[in-house]
């Protein structure tokens, strides 16, 4: 199965509050963008991927973001991150027939492409299902197989609310880089121990000693 992955990103001066204990007002929108720039390119490297949409506002994301070869779509709705989601997620349907679509988050600066084909291929045995992010409390990925509402529920406790909602959590080992999120220079260290994509490594380089 192929998937159209759905990926949201907010506006880059906005993005990221919660690393603001790692880097400066200067520092986090430019880090934004790398996260997202090194997700978008691990995804279209990913097999079981036909193609990558990114939902923004952000005219310099969206620039870039095509530059790798990822579509983009305007926020319209600007109702936050799920409505942002279901109106990716129609525009999707409408223009691939009612394609398998995945929402993936933004910040998975380590992701591998071999994992997440792990993870969309066991998200292929079921109508709607998620993964857990490393924290076990949110969601890094909810897929809805062809002609199935996405239904998104980020957000706070997203995980326990995907669950109420009926999706399958996914239940995988080894698949830590479509798990690990940054949100806070904790994320942050734990990704970079992973390893990082090119953008995002050098874009920490710029963060102030021992915030690294």
């Amino acid at each position: 199965m192929q998937w159209t992955l759905v990926v949201p990103l907010k506006p880059l001066p906005q993005a990221k509050s919660r690393l603001a204990d790692t880097a400066d007002d200067g520092l986090r929108p430019g880090l934004a963008l790398a996260f997202a720039q090194d997700t978008v390119a691990a995804a279209l490297g990913c097999p079981a991927v036909r193609d990558v949409v990114v939902v923004t506002n952000d005219a310099l994301a969206a620039r870039e973001l095509a530059a790798l070869g990822a579509g983009t779509v305007p926020d319209l709705p600007r109702a936050g991150l799920n409505a942002a989601l279901v109106h990716g997620a129609t525009v999707v349907g409408a223009a691939r027939r009612a394609a398998s679509v995945a929402a993936l988050n933004a910040d998975l600066p380590a992701l591998r492409p071999a994992e997440l084909a792990r993870v969309l291929d066991a998200a292929a045995r079921f109508p709607r299902s998620f993964l857990a992010d490393s924290a076990g409390l949110g969601t890094t990925l909810l897929a809805a197989s062809r002609g199935r509402e996405l239904r998104p529920q980020f957000g706070v406790g997203s995980r326990a609310l995907h669950r109420a909602s009926g999706a399958v959590e996914l239940t995988l080992d080894a698949v830590d880089s479509v798990r690990q999120d940054v949100d806070t220079g904790g994320d942050l260290r734990a990704a970079l121990a992973l390893g990082v994509g090119p953008r995002t490594a050098a874009a920490a380089a710029r963060l102030p000693a021992g915030q690294q």
